[in-house]
């Protein structure tokens, strides 16, 4: 078999998986469950420790307000954090309104949530 033979019997094969494959390309656009807008930095910035709290928190807040906006849900961890940066400043009741959050949101974290939560008792 010459080699042009070769190549001319591979070309419709091949045409043909890759009209196939074209055809099995998700087309639409695929939207993230969570929206993670500056909760990640945010929480490397806490274990870096060179953000003062206040500073984390007002962070969370707007990345939370532009989660929002785009009609977003926040991603797991998101209300814990900042209800632990709450309460590291002192503001109780934020910190048990924002566990409660959490809780509500994912209830698999009930019961860690209300082990934190019981330090507020």
């Amino acid at each position: 078999m010459k080699k042009e033979q070769w190549l001319t019997g591979l070309a419709l094969p091949v045409a043909a998986a890759c009209a196939l494959l074209t055809g099995c390309a998700n087309t639409t656009k695929s939207v993230a469950l969570y929206q993670w807008d500056g909760y990640q930095p945010q929480v490397y910035e806490y274990f870096k420790g060179k953000n003062s709290p206040q500073q984390q928190i007002d962070a969370l807040e707007k990345a939370r307000q532009q989660i929002a906006a785009k009609g977003a849900a926040v991603p797991p961890g998101f209300h814990a954090h900042l209800g632990m940066l709450y309460a590291s400043v002192g503001n109780d009741q934020q910190a048990k309104q924002e566990l409660l959050a959490e809780k509500q949101s994912f209830p698999e974290s009930t019961v860690y949530m209300d082990f934190l939560l019981s330090k507020f008792q």
